[in-house]
Protein backbone atom coordinates (compact mmCIF):
# COMPACT_ATOMS: atom_id res chain seq x y z
CA UNK A 1 0.00 0.00 0.00
CA UNK A 2 1.48 3.45 -1.02
CA UNK A 3 2.02 6.29 1.45
CA UNK A 4 -0.81 8.23 -0.24
CA UNK A 5 -3.27 5.37 0.36
CA UNK A 6 -2.77 5.69 4.13
CA UNK A 7 -4.92 8.84 4.17
CA UNK A 8 -8.71 9.01 3.82
CA UNK A 9 -9.85 8.45 0.30
CA UNK A 10 -12.01 11.49 -0.66
CA UNK A 11 -14.51 9.11 -2.23
CA UNK A 12 -15.15 7.56 1.19
CA UNK A 13 -16.02 10.83 2.94
CA UNK A 14 -19.77 10.72 2.06
CA UNK A 15 -19.99 7.18 3.43
CA UNK A 16 -18.17 8.10 6.64
CA UNK A 17 -20.39 11.16 7.16
CA UNK A 18 -23.45 8.98 6.59
CA UNK A 19 -22.12 6.51 9.15
CA UNK A 20 -21.67 9.36 11.70
CA UNK A 21 -25.24 10.50 11.14
CA UNK A 22 -26.51 6.95 11.61
CA UNK A 23 -24.58 6.73 14.89
CA UNK A 24 -26.16 9.95 16.22
CA UNK A 25 -29.64 8.76 15.27
CA UNK A 26 -29.01 5.42 16.96
CA UNK A 27 -28.05 7.18 20.23
CA UNK A 28 -31.39 8.96 20.24
CA UNK A 29 -33.57 5.97 19.40
CA UNK A 30 -35.36 3.79 21.93
CA UNK A 31 -34.44 0.33 23.17
CA UNK A 32 -36.31 -1.31 20.28
CA UNK A 33 -33.37 -0.36 18.04
CA UNK A 34 -30.80 -2.11 20.23
CA UNK A 35 -30.67 -5.09 17.89
CA UNK A 36 -29.61 -2.83 15.02
CA UNK A 37 -26.71 -1.51 17.11
CA UNK A 38 -25.33 -5.01 17.63
CA UNK A 39 -25.08 -5.45 13.82
CA UNK A 40 -22.49 -2.69 13.34
CA UNK A 41 -19.52 -5.12 13.00
CA UNK A 42 -21.43 -7.14 10.39
CA UNK A 43 -22.18 -3.92 8.52
CA UNK A 44 -18.52 -3.01 8.67
CA UNK A 45 -17.61 -6.45 7.35
CA UNK A 46 -20.05 -5.97 4.47
CA UNK A 47 -18.47 -2.58 3.81
CA UNK A 48 -15.07 -4.22 3.58
CA UNK A 49 -16.33 -6.93 1.28
CA UNK A 50 -17.82 -4.38 -1.10
CA UNK A 51 -14.31 -2.88 -1.55
CA UNK A 52 -15.33 0.57 -0.30
CA UNK A 53 -12.08 0.62 1.68
CA UNK A 54 -8.69 -0.43 0.49
CA UNK A 55 -9.96 -3.83 -0.59
CA UNK A 56 -11.36 -6.89 1.15
CA UNK A 57 -9.02 -8.57 3.60
CA UNK A 58 -10.36 -11.97 4.74
CA UNK A 59 -8.22 -11.88 7.88
CA UNK A 60 -9.63 -8.54 8.97
CA UNK A 61 -13.16 -9.69 8.29
CA UNK A 62 -12.60 -12.85 10.34
CA UNK A 63 -11.10 -10.89 13.23
CA UNK A 64 -14.04 -8.48 13.30
CA UNK A 65 -16.66 -11.23 13.20
CA UNK A 66 -14.72 -13.32 15.75
CA UNK A 67 -14.38 -10.37 18.14
CA UNK A 68 -18.14 -9.75 17.93
CA UNK A 69 -18.94 -13.41 18.62
CA UNK A 70 -16.51 -13.44 21.56
CA UNK A 71 -18.07 -10.26 22.97
CA UNK A 72 -21.55 -11.72 22.66
CA UNK A 73 -20.46 -14.98 24.31
CA UNK A 74 -18.72 -13.10 27.12
CA UNK A 75 -21.79 -10.91 27.64
CA UNK A 76 -24.04 -13.96 27.90
CA UNK A 77 -21.69 -15.57 30.42
CA UNK A 78 -21.56 -12.38 32.43
CA UNK A 79 -25.34 -12.07 32.31
CA UNK A 80 -25.78 -15.60 33.63
CA UNK A 81 -23.20 -14.97 36.34
CA UNK A 82 -24.95 -11.77 37.35
CA UNK A 83 -28.31 -13.54 37.45
CA UNK A 84 -26.87 -16.31 39.59
CA UNK A 85 -25.25 -13.79 41.91
CA UNK A 86 -28.51 -11.84 42.13
CA UNK A 87 -30.51 -14.99 42.91
CA UNK A 88 -28.02 -15.97 45.61
CA UNK A 89 -28.17 -12.48 47.10
CA UNK A 90 -31.97 -12.49 47.13
CA UNK A 91 -32.01 -15.92 48.77
CA UNK A 92 -29.55 -14.76 51.43
CA UNK A 93 -31.61 -11.62 51.98
CA UNK A 94 -34.85 -13.60 52.33
CA UNK A 95 -33.19 -15.97 54.81
CA UNK A 96 -31.81 -13.04 56.82
CA UNK A 97 -35.22 -11.36 56.87
CA UNK A 98 -36.89 -14.58 58.01
CA UNK A 99 -34.31 -14.97 60.76
CA UNK A 100 -34.78 -11.32 61.81
CA UNK A 101 -38.55 -11.79 61.95
CA UNK A 102 -38.15 -14.88 64.10
CA UNK A 103 -35.76 -13.08 66.45
CA UNK A 104 -38.11 -10.10 66.55
CA UNK A 105 -41.04 -12.30 67.57
CA UNK A 106 -38.98 -13.83 70.38
CA UNK A 107 -37.75 -10.44 71.58
CA UNK A 108 -41.29 -9.02 71.56
CA UNK A 109 -42.51 -11.99 73.61
CA UNK A 110 -39.64 -11.57 76.08
CA UNK A 111 -40.33 -7.85 76.48
CA UNK A 112 -44.06 -8.41 76.92
CA UNK A 113 -43.28 -10.92 79.67
CA UNK A 114 -41.99 -8.02 81.77
CA UNK A 115 -44.26 -5.73 83.77
CA UNK A 116 -46.73 -4.12 81.32
CA UNK A 117 -46.80 -0.40 80.64
CA UNK A 118 -50.00 0.18 82.64
CA UNK A 119 -48.47 -1.38 85.76
CA UNK A 120 -45.74 1.18 86.36
CA UNK A 121 -43.75 1.82 89.53
CA UNK A 122 -43.86 5.54 90.48
CA UNK A 123 -40.10 5.99 90.12
CA UNK A 124 -37.71 7.09 87.38
CA UNK A 125 -34.73 5.61 89.21
CA UNK A 126 -34.15 2.58 86.99
CA UNK A 127 -34.61 4.50 83.73
CA UNK A 128 -32.29 7.30 84.88
CA UNK A 129 -29.65 4.74 85.91
CA UNK A 130 -29.83 2.98 82.56
CA UNK A 131 -29.68 6.21 80.57
CA UNK A 132 -26.73 7.38 82.68
CA UNK A 133 -24.80 4.19 81.87
CA UNK A 134 -25.55 4.75 78.17
CA UNK A 135 -24.21 8.30 78.32
CA UNK A 136 -27.59 10.07 78.49
CA UNK A 137 -28.47 9.79 74.79
CA UNK A 138 -31.70 11.72 75.39
CA UNK A 139 -29.66 14.88 75.97
CA UNK A 140 -28.07 14.84 72.51
CA UNK A 141 -31.04 16.28 70.61
CA UNK A 142 -33.90 18.72 71.29
CA UNK A 143 -37.23 17.19 72.18
CA UNK A 144 -40.98 17.76 72.19
CA UNK A 145 -42.93 15.73 74.75
CA UNK A 146 -46.68 15.18 74.36
CA UNK A 147 -48.71 14.39 77.51
CA UNK A 148 -52.46 14.31 78.19
CA UNK A 149 -55.40 11.91 78.08
CA UNK A 150 -56.71 11.91 74.51
CA UNK A 151 -55.17 12.91 71.18
CA UNK A 152 -51.52 12.37 72.09
CA UNK A 153 -50.64 9.99 69.26
CA UNK A 154 -52.32 12.03 66.52
CA UNK A 155 -50.72 15.23 67.81
CA UNK A 156 -47.28 13.62 68.00
CA UNK A 157 -47.64 12.31 64.45
CA UNK A 158 -48.58 15.74 63.14
CA UNK A 159 -45.65 17.40 64.92
CA UNK A 160 -43.39 14.79 63.33
CA UNK A 161 -44.84 15.46 59.87
CA UNK A 162 -44.53 19.25 60.24
CA UNK A 163 -40.92 19.18 61.41
CA UNK A 164 -40.08 16.64 58.72
CA UNK A 165 -41.37 19.05 56.06
CA UNK A 166 -38.53 21.38 57.10
CA UNK A 167 -35.97 18.66 56.24
CA UNK A 168 -35.33 17.83 59.87
CA UNK A 169 -34.51 14.23 60.75
CA UNK A 170 -37.22 13.43 63.28
CA UNK A 171 -37.35 10.54 65.72
CA UNK A 172 -40.81 9.71 67.06
CA UNK A 173 -41.86 7.56 70.01
CA UNK A 174 -45.55 6.76 70.49
CA UNK A 175 -47.60 4.18 72.38
CA UNK A 176 -49.33 1.84 72.34
CA UNK A 177 -48.91 0.23 68.93
CA UNK A 178 -51.64 -1.08 66.65
CA UNK A 179 -49.99 -4.11 65.08
CA UNK A 180 -46.22 -4.20 65.60
CA UNK A 181 -44.10 -2.94 68.47
CA UNK A 182 -41.75 -1.32 65.93
CA UNK A 183 -44.46 1.27 65.20
CA UNK A 184 -43.51 2.92 68.48
CA UNK A 185 -40.02 3.90 67.34
CA UNK A 186 -39.77 5.69 64.00
CA UNK A 187 -37.07 7.71 62.29
CA UNK A 188 -38.13 10.04 59.50
CA UNK A 189 -41.64 8.57 59.84
CA UNK A 190 -40.43 5.01 59.15
CA UNK A 191 -40.50 2.30 61.84
CA UNK A 192 -37.20 0.68 62.66
CA UNK A 193 -36.65 -2.44 60.56
CA UNK A 194 -36.48 -5.78 62.36
CA UNK A 195 -32.70 -5.75 62.02
CA UNK A 196 -32.36 -2.16 63.25
CA UNK A 197 -34.65 -2.84 66.20
CA UNK A 198 -32.72 -5.98 67.13
CA UNK A 199 -29.41 -4.10 66.85
CA UNK A 200 -30.76 -1.32 69.05
CA UNK A 201 -31.79 -3.91 71.62
CA UNK A 202 -28.38 -5.60 71.53
CA UNK A 203 -26.73 -2.22 72.12
CA UNK A 204 -28.62 -1.70 75.40
CA UNK A 205 -29.18 -5.32 76.49
CA UNK A 206 -26.02 -5.75 78.62
CA UNK A 207 -26.84 -2.58 80.52
CA UNK A 208 -30.48 -3.56 80.95
CA UNK A 209 -29.27 -6.80 82.53
CA UNK A 210 -26.91 -4.82 84.77
CA UNK A 211 -29.67 -2.52 86.06
CA UNK A 212 -32.04 -5.49 86.47
CA UNK A 213 -29.44 -7.28 88.56
CA UNK A 214 -28.90 -4.24 90.77
CA UNK A 215 -32.66 -3.85 91.24
CA UNK A 216 -32.97 -7.54 92.12
CA UNK A 217 -30.30 -7.24 94.80
CA UNK A 218 -32.33 -4.45 96.41
CA UNK A 219 -35.60 -6.36 96.13
CA UNK A 220 -36.90 -3.89 93.54
CA UNK A 221 -38.65 -4.71 90.26
CA UNK A 222 -36.84 -5.10 86.96
CA UNK A 223 -37.18 -2.58 84.18
CA UNK A 224 -40.65 -2.73 82.66
CA UNK A 225 -41.58 -3.32 79.05
CA UNK A 226 -42.37 0.38 78.58
CA UNK A 227 -39.21 1.61 80.31
CA UNK A 228 -37.02 -0.52 78.04
CA UNK A 229 -38.76 0.71 74.90
CA UNK A 230 -38.30 4.33 75.95
CA UNK A 231 -34.58 3.84 76.56
CA UNK A 232 -34.22 1.89 73.31
CA UNK A 233 -35.86 4.76 71.42
CA UNK A 234 -33.70 7.41 73.06
CA UNK A 235 -30.54 5.44 72.27
CA UNK A 236 -31.59 4.68 68.67
CA UNK A 237 -32.34 8.37 68.03
CA UNK A 238 -28.89 9.35 69.31
CA UNK A 239 -27.16 6.72 67.18
CA UNK A 240 -28.92 7.73 63.96
CA UNK A 241 -28.66 10.70 64.84
CA UNK A 242 -31.92 12.67 64.70
CA UNK A 243 -32.22 16.45 64.66
CA UNK A 244 -35.23 16.44 66.98
CA UNK A 245 -37.36 13.88 68.82
CA UNK A 246 -41.13 13.88 69.32
CA UNK A 247 -42.01 11.79 72.37
CA UNK A 248 -45.48 10.71 73.44
CA UNK A 249 -45.77 9.99 77.16
CA UNK A 250 -47.47 6.84 78.32
CA UNK A 251 -50.42 7.07 80.67
CA UNK A 252 -48.76 9.43 83.15
CA UNK A 253 -46.42 12.38 83.28
CA UNK A 254 -44.34 12.98 86.39
CA UNK A 255 -43.41 9.31 86.82
CA UNK A 256 -43.67 8.37 83.15
CA UNK A 257 -40.49 6.81 81.78
CA UNK A 258 -40.39 9.36 78.97
CA UNK A 259 -39.99 12.10 81.59
CA UNK A 260 -36.43 11.02 82.32
CA UNK A 261 -35.58 13.44 79.50
CA UNK A 262 -35.67 17.25 79.55
CA UNK A 263 -37.82 18.42 76.63
CA UNK A 264 -37.78 22.08 75.75
CA UNK A 265 -41.37 22.01 74.52
CA UNK A 266 -44.21 20.17 76.23
CA UNK A 267 -47.64 19.76 74.64
CA UNK A 268 -50.58 18.98 76.91
CA UNK A 269 -53.61 17.55 75.13
CA UNK A 270 -57.05 17.55 76.80
CA UNK A 271 -56.95 15.90 80.25
CA UNK A 272 -59.89 13.84 81.41
CA UNK A 273 -60.73 10.88 83.62
CA UNK A 274 -58.80 7.77 82.58
CA UNK A 275 -56.47 5.24 84.22
CA UNK A 276 -57.88 6.26 87.60
CA UNK A 277 -56.48 3.14 89.23
CA UNK A 278 -52.96 4.46 88.69
CA UNK A 279 -53.33 8.24 88.23
CA UNK A 280 -55.97 9.18 90.82
CA UNK A 281 -59.74 9.41 90.94
CA UNK A 282 -60.19 13.16 90.47
CA UNK A 283 -59.37 15.48 87.61
CA UNK A 284 -57.08 17.44 89.90
CA UNK A 285 -55.08 14.31 90.79
CA UNK A 286 -54.75 13.26 87.16
CA UNK A 287 -53.82 16.78 86.09
CA UNK A 288 -51.11 16.94 88.77
CA UNK A 289 -49.58 13.69 87.50
CA UNK A 290 -49.68 14.88 83.88
CA UNK A 291 -48.38 18.38 84.67
CA UNK A 292 -45.53 16.83 86.65
CA UNK A 293 -43.82 16.24 83.30
CA UNK A 294 -43.21 20.00 82.93
CA UNK A 295 -39.52 20.75 83.44
CA UNK A 296 -37.95 24.09 84.44
CA UNK A 297 -38.05 26.84 81.82
CA UNK A 298 -40.05 24.86 79.29
CA UNK A 299 -42.48 26.13 76.68
CA UNK A 300 -45.86 24.56 77.46
CA UNK A 301 -48.48 24.36 74.69
CA UNK A 302 -51.77 23.59 76.40
CA UNK A 303 -55.07 22.52 74.86
CA UNK A 304 -58.36 23.93 76.16
CA UNK A 305 -58.91 22.36 79.59
CA UNK A 306 -61.55 22.21 82.27
CA UNK A 307 -61.01 25.01 84.84
CA UNK A 308 -59.71 22.78 87.65
CA UNK A 309 -57.23 21.13 85.25
CA UNK A 310 -55.97 24.45 83.89
CA UNK A 311 -55.43 25.74 87.43
CA UNK A 312 -53.12 22.81 88.20
CA UNK A 313 -51.15 23.36 84.97
CA UNK A 314 -50.79 27.08 85.61
CA UNK A 315 -49.49 26.39 89.10
CA UNK A 316 -46.90 23.94 87.77
CA UNK A 317 -45.74 26.40 85.10
CA UNK A 318 -45.34 29.06 87.78
CA UNK A 319 -43.26 26.69 89.94
CA UNK A 320 -40.98 25.78 87.01
CA UNK A 321 -40.70 29.27 85.49
CA UNK A 322 -42.15 27.90 82.25
CA UNK A 323 -43.88 29.79 79.45
CA UNK A 324 -47.54 28.75 79.10
CA UNK A 325 -49.51 29.15 75.87
CA UNK A 326 -53.19 28.28 76.28
CA UNK A 327 -55.66 27.41 73.55
CA UNK A 328 -58.34 30.07 72.95
CA UNK A 329 -56.15 32.59 74.75
CA UNK A 330 -52.90 32.52 72.79
CA UNK A 331 -53.93 30.39 69.80
CA UNK A 332 -57.16 29.05 68.31
CA UNK A 333 -58.94 27.24 65.49
CA UNK A 334 -60.39 30.15 63.52
CA UNK A 335 -62.44 28.11 61.05
CA UNK A 336 -62.89 24.57 59.82
CA UNK A 337 -64.83 22.96 56.97
CA UNK A 338 -65.25 19.29 56.13
CA UNK A 339 -63.57 18.15 52.95
CA UNK A 340 -62.98 14.97 51.01
CA UNK A 341 -60.54 12.88 53.00
CA UNK A 342 -60.21 15.35 55.84
CA UNK A 343 -60.94 18.98 56.63
CA UNK A 344 -59.88 22.49 55.71
CA UNK A 345 -58.84 24.59 58.72
CA UNK A 346 -57.64 28.09 59.45
CA UNK A 347 -55.38 28.29 62.49
CA UNK A 348 -54.18 31.26 64.53
CA UNK A 349 -50.95 30.77 66.47
CA UNK A 350 -48.80 33.07 68.63
CA UNK A 351 -46.73 33.80 65.51
CA UNK A 352 -49.29 34.13 62.73
CA UNK A 353 -52.44 32.98 60.94
CA UNK A 354 -52.50 30.03 58.54
CA UNK A 355 -55.46 30.10 56.17
CA UNK A 356 -57.10 27.13 54.47
CA UNK A 357 -54.75 24.38 55.60
CA UNK A 358 -55.83 20.85 54.64
CA UNK A 359 -55.62 18.29 57.44
CA UNK A 360 -56.19 14.71 56.18
CA UNK A 361 -57.84 13.57 59.42
CA UNK A 362 -61.52 13.58 60.35
CA UNK A 363 -63.25 15.16 63.31
CA UNK A 364 -63.33 18.45 65.19
CA UNK A 365 -60.86 17.08 67.73
CA UNK A 366 -58.28 16.52 65.00
CA UNK A 367 -58.47 20.20 64.01
CA UNK A 368 -57.55 21.08 67.59
CA UNK A 369 -54.80 18.45 67.63
CA UNK A 370 -53.45 20.01 64.43
CA UNK A 371 -53.44 23.40 66.13
CA UNK A 372 -51.41 22.05 69.05
CA UNK A 373 -48.98 20.43 66.62
CA UNK A 374 -48.50 23.65 64.66
CA UNK A 375 -47.84 25.76 67.77
CA UNK A 376 -45.36 23.15 69.01
CA UNK A 377 -43.59 23.16 65.64
CA UNK A 378 -43.36 26.95 65.76
CA UNK A 379 -41.85 26.74 69.25
CA UNK A 380 -39.25 24.21 68.06
CA UNK A 381 -38.39 26.44 65.07
CA UNK A 382 -37.66 29.48 67.23
CA UNK A 383 -41.17 30.80 67.79
CA UNK A 384 -41.49 32.38 64.36
CA UNK A 385 -44.21 31.97 61.74
CA UNK A 386 -43.53 29.04 59.44
CA UNK A 387 -43.47 28.93 55.63
CA UNK A 388 -47.11 28.24 54.61
CA UNK A 389 -46.16 25.91 51.77
CA UNK A 390 -44.11 23.74 54.14
CA UNK A 391 -46.91 23.74 56.70
CA UNK A 392 -49.29 22.54 53.97
CA UNK A 393 -46.83 19.84 52.95
CA UNK A 394 -46.35 18.73 56.54
CA UNK A 395 -50.04 18.37 57.31
CA UNK A 396 -50.74 16.60 54.02
CA UNK A 397 -48.13 14.00 54.97
CA UNK A 398 -49.68 13.40 58.39
CA UNK A 399 -51.36 10.06 59.06
CA UNK A 400 -52.88 8.57 62.21
CA UNK A 401 -53.84 4.91 61.67
CA UNK A 402 -56.65 3.58 63.81
CA UNK A 403 -58.15 7.03 64.32
CA UNK A 404 -61.40 7.39 62.36
CA UNK A 405 -59.80 5.27 59.66
CA UNK A 406 -61.93 3.75 56.90
CA UNK A 407 -60.93 0.11 56.52
CA UNK A 408 -63.50 -1.08 54.00
CA UNK A 409 -66.41 0.02 51.85
CA UNK A 410 -69.73 -1.76 51.08
CA UNK A 411 -70.54 -1.52 53.88
CA UNK A 412 -68.36 1.27 55.20
CA UNK A 413 -66.29 0.02 58.13
CA UNK A 414 -64.60 2.67 60.26
CA UNK A 415 -62.20 1.96 63.12
CA UNK A 416 -61.31 4.27 65.99
CA UNK A 417 -59.24 3.89 69.15
CA UNK A 418 -61.76 5.65 71.42
CA UNK A 419 -61.39 3.91 74.77
CA UNK A 420 -62.77 6.34 77.34
CA UNK A 421 -65.82 8.63 77.66
CA UNK A 422 -64.05 11.70 76.28
CA UNK A 423 -62.78 9.73 73.29
CA UNK A 424 -66.25 8.31 72.69
CA UNK A 425 -67.74 11.80 72.74
CA UNK A 426 -65.27 12.94 70.09
CA UNK A 427 -65.91 9.81 68.02
CA UNK A 428 -69.70 10.21 68.10
CA UNK A 429 -69.47 13.81 66.97
CA UNK A 430 -67.01 12.99 64.19
CA UNK A 431 -69.15 10.13 62.88
CA UNK A 432 -72.20 12.34 62.69
CA UNK A 433 -70.35 15.26 61.13
CA UNK A 434 -68.18 13.36 58.64
CA UNK A 435 -70.03 10.20 57.62
CA UNK A 436 -73.73 11.05 58.19
CA UNK A 437 -74.69 7.43 58.85
CA UNK A 438 -78.44 6.83 59.01
CA UNK A 439 -77.91 3.34 60.39
CA UNK A 440 -74.79 2.38 62.31
CA UNK A 441 -73.69 -0.86 63.97
CA UNK A 442 -70.92 -0.80 66.54
CA UNK A 443 -68.36 -3.52 67.28
CA UNK A 444 -67.00 -3.04 70.79
CA UNK A 445 -64.51 -4.47 73.25
CA UNK A 446 -62.56 -2.86 76.06
CA UNK A 447 -59.92 -3.27 78.73
CA UNK A 448 -61.33 -4.23 82.11
CA UNK A 449 -59.92 -1.12 83.84
CA UNK A 450 -61.86 1.27 81.57
CA UNK A 451 -65.09 3.15 82.30
CA UNK A 452 -67.11 0.90 80.02
CA UNK A 453 -70.55 2.13 81.04
CA UNK A 454 -69.83 5.83 80.43
CA UNK A 455 -68.02 5.11 77.17
CA UNK A 456 -70.99 3.16 75.83
CA UNK A 457 -73.40 5.79 77.11
CA UNK A 458 -71.62 8.40 74.99
CA UNK A 459 -72.03 6.22 71.88
CA UNK A 460 -75.57 4.94 72.52
CA UNK A 461 -77.41 7.77 70.70
CA UNK A 462 -75.21 7.25 67.62
CA UNK A 463 -75.15 3.44 67.40
CA UNK A 464 -78.30 1.49 66.42
CA UNK A 465 -77.01 -2.01 67.21
CA UNK A 466 -73.98 -3.13 69.21
CA UNK A 467 -71.90 -6.30 68.78
CA UNK A 468 -69.76 -7.24 71.78
CA UNK A 469 -66.56 -9.20 71.19
CA UNK A 470 -63.24 -10.12 72.79
CA UNK A 471 -59.58 -9.17 72.39
CA UNK A 472 -56.40 -11.18 72.76
CA UNK A 473 -54.99 -8.91 75.48
CA UNK A 474 -54.87 -10.34 79.03
CA UNK A 475 -56.24 -6.98 80.19
CA UNK A 476 -59.42 -7.42 78.13
CA UNK A 477 -62.73 -7.20 79.97
CA UNK A 478 -64.71 -10.38 80.54
CA UNK A 479 -67.37 -11.03 77.90
CA UNK A 480 -70.11 -11.55 80.46
CA UNK A 481 -69.30 -8.25 82.14
CA UNK A 482 -69.26 -6.45 78.79
CA UNK A 483 -72.59 -7.95 77.80
CA UNK A 484 -74.20 -7.04 81.10
CA UNK A 485 -73.08 -3.41 80.92
CA UNK A 486 -73.96 -3.09 77.23
CA UNK A 487 -77.43 -4.51 77.89
CA UNK A 488 -77.99 -1.95 80.65
CA UNK A 489 -77.03 0.89 78.31
CA UNK A 490 -78.51 -0.26 74.97
CA UNK A 491 -81.23 -2.74 75.98
CA UNK A 492 -81.12 -6.48 75.28
CA UNK A 493 -82.74 -6.17 71.86
CA UNK A 494 -79.87 -3.98 70.55
CA UNK A 495 -76.94 -6.10 71.77
CA UNK A 496 -75.33 -9.11 70.08
CA UNK A 497 -72.39 -11.21 71.30
CA UNK A 498 -69.66 -12.82 69.18
CA UNK A 499 -66.67 -14.63 70.59
CA UNK A 500 -64.08 -13.34 68.12
CA UNK A 501 -63.54 -10.25 66.04
CA UNK A 502 -64.01 -11.79 62.59
CA UNK A 503 -67.42 -13.14 63.59
CA UNK A 504 -68.30 -9.82 65.19
CA UNK A 505 -67.47 -7.93 61.98
CA UNK A 506 -69.46 -10.46 59.95
CA UNK A 507 -72.44 -10.07 62.29
CA UNK A 508 -72.24 -6.28 62.11
CA UNK A 509 -72.12 -6.39 58.31
CA UNK A 510 -75.07 -8.78 58.29
CA UNK A 511 -77.10 -6.40 60.47
CA UNK A 512 -76.24 -3.51 58.15
CA UNK A 513 -77.14 -5.49 55.02
CA UNK A 514 -80.49 -6.43 56.56
CA UNK A 515 -81.54 -2.78 56.30
CA UNK A 516 -82.83 -2.74 52.73
CA UNK A 517 -83.75 0.92 52.32
CA UNK A 518 -81.32 2.13 49.61
CA UNK A 519 -81.77 5.75 50.63
CA UNK A 520 -80.09 5.15 53.99
CA UNK A 521 -76.36 5.57 54.56
CA UNK A 522 -75.18 2.55 56.54
CA UNK A 523 -71.94 1.61 58.23
CA UNK A 524 -70.00 -0.20 60.95
CA UNK A 525 -67.76 1.39 63.58
CA UNK A 526 -65.19 -0.66 65.52
CA UNK A 527 -64.15 1.05 68.76
CA UNK A 528 -63.21 0.61 72.41
CA UNK A 529 -59.44 0.04 72.48
CA UNK A 530 -56.24 0.71 70.61
CA UNK A 531 -55.61 -3.04 70.67
CA UNK A 532 -59.02 -3.75 69.15
CA UNK A 533 -58.27 -1.17 66.44
CA UNK A 534 -54.98 -2.93 65.75
CA UNK A 535 -56.63 -6.33 65.45
CA UNK A 536 -59.29 -4.89 63.15
CA UNK A 537 -56.66 -3.27 60.95
CA UNK A 538 -54.70 -6.51 60.71
CA UNK A 539 -57.92 -8.38 59.83
CA UNK A 540 -59.33 -5.99 57.24
CA UNK A 541 -56.18 -4.33 55.90
CA UNK A 542 -53.48 -7.00 56.28
CA UNK A 543 -51.23 -5.45 53.62
CA UNK A 544 -51.28 -1.97 55.12
CA UNK A 545 -47.78 -0.82 56.05
CA UNK A 546 -47.11 -0.35 59.74
CA UNK A 547 -46.14 2.99 61.25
Amino acid sequence: MSEESKGIDPELIPYLLAADEDEEETDLETSEDTEAETDIPQALAALLESSLLSGPDPQIIAEIIGAQAEAEALSEEERKAQEAERAEHEADLAAAQAEARAQMRKLTADLFARAPEHDFDPSLKRVVELLDILGDPQDTYPMVQVVGTNGKTSTARMIDALLGAFDLRVGRFTSPHLRDVRERVTIQSEPLSETAFLNAWEDIRPYVEMVDAQSGEKGEPKLSFFEILVVLAYAAFADYPVDVAVIEAGMGGKWDATSAANPGVIVITPIDLDHQTWLGHTLEDIAAEKAGAIKPRSIVVCAAQQPQVLQVIQQRCSETDSVLWIENEHFEVVDRQNGVGGQMVSLKTPAGVYQDVFVPLHGKHQAHNALLALVAAEAMMGGKALEPQLVDAGFQAARSPGRLEVLRNSPSIVVDSAHNPAGATALAGALEETFHFDYLVGVYSAMKDKNIEMTLAEMEPTVDQLVITTMSSPRAADMEDLEAIATDVFGADRVRVEENLIDAVDKASELVDAVLDPSLTKGVVIFGSVYLAGEATALLRPDQRIG
